[in-house]
């Protein structure tokens, strides 16, 4: 096991090249995995396999990171749900895992490494995301392990089927009725996310990388990726600035940062930034995969919980936020995070 605490440079992509979990000790803003950014990350330990990468857009995070070197640990298939997650982020609700929330402790550095495998499967499971028993989630995924493997080649849709219906199951119908998804969608996604690392990774050219991925006709490709992501694979590759990583980001989080509590419109975030609203949202939501209003949204939510945290009452947060009154704030509150401020205060108390 390695272990590295670390504050991750802003914007910057992190390869994974083992089998990981991130524990997340502070910080707020979005966190990008695999081109989707995420905003509810809070209390959760992330897993990551090789392959992927992680990106922080903020610059206050403090990471923690836990690399797991025994390989065999993986063929386990009572471990895999942990890694091969069919979306994007693959996490372990800490608040719902006591054994989680004591492994993740600075006891960790003396603890046994598998531990926190088997506790976090055992969560996994509890949470069960799917509403599947634990054949239905073998059957999954074994797909999803076809799916990774063969991606890129000639197989169709039925004949992997074909492949993960041996035990009864019809694992179309299965996939579909538990995740919402075709077989044949979820190929298309993971050729969708492998040609976006290739793009935004390597030096390849467009052509080379769609007959990687399958394809025998560029053009069909580039229409094919457009139609996906808005833009061509060219714009993808400069918009993601890998290697660059230019200072857009970072300038629109301290001015959210500077003025969320009191500036709401995007006309203000728009002249700021010496830019038309229309030509800021587009890099915005290019650049971050979101949009102003919801980064100005979240904003508020983190600060309010942090207020909240502070024994600040719900009537001071609201209107130092901005509100006009209280019960805006709550509603507003609640429409983002799910629970009323006095739940969420309730829930500190009785942690």
């Amino acid at each position: 096991m390695n272990l590295l605490k670390f504050s991750p440079e802003i914007n910057k992509a992190y390869l994974i090249e083992e089998y990981s979990l991130f524990h997340i000790l502070n910080g707020k803003g979005s966190i990008e995995v695999d081109f989707k950014s995420y905003f509810d990350w809070q209390q959760k330990g992330i897993f990551l396999e090789k392959g992927q990468y992680i990106k922080f857009l903020s610059e206050d995070f403090i990471v923690r990171k836990i690399e797991f070197m025994e390989e065999d640990l993986f063929y386990n298939k009572e471990v895999r749900v942990l890694f091969k997650h069919l979306i994007a982020l693959g996490y372990i609700d800490l608040d719902d895992c006591d054994e989680c929330k004591i492994f993740l402790s600075e006891s960790v550095l003396t603890q046994n490494p598998k531990n926190i495998i088997d506790i976090s499967s055992k969560q996994w499971y509890w949470q069960n995301p799917f509403n599947a028993n634990k054949e239905e989630y073998q059957i999954i995924f074994d797909a999803k392990e076809i799916i990774d493997k063969q991606y890129n080649n000639t197989l169709s849709s039925r004949d992997l089927v074909s492949l993960v219906n041996e035990r009864g199951y019809n694992a179309q119908v299965l996939i579909k009725d538990k995740i919402g998804l075709s077989i044949n969608k979820l190929v298309n996604a993971k050729k969708l996310i492998e040609g976006q690392k290739e793009i935004a990774f390597t030096d390849k050219s467009i052509q080379e990388i769609s007959y990687d991925l399958g394809y025998n006709d560029d053009a069909y490709f580039n229409r094919v990726f457009k139609k996906a992501t808005g833009v061509t694979p060219n714009q993808f590759r400069k918009n993601f600035d890998f290697e660059n990583r230019d200072l857009f980001i970072q300038d629109i989080m301290v001015l959210l940062r500077e003025h969320h509590k009191d500036r709401r419109t995007l006309d203000f975030y728009a002249d700021k930034m010496n830019m038309p609203i229309k030509t800021l949202s587009k890099k915005v939501k290019a650049k971050m995969k979101t949009s102003l209003g919801q980064l100005i949204r979240i904003e508020l939510i983190n600060t309010a919980k942090l207020m909240l945290l502070d024994d600040e009452n719900i009537t001071e947060v609201s209107y130092r936020l901005g509100f006009k009154e209280p019960n805006h704030f709550t509603s507003f509150f609640k429409h983002y995070t799910k629970i009323l401020p006095s739940d969420f205060i309730s829930k500190k108390y009785n942690a």
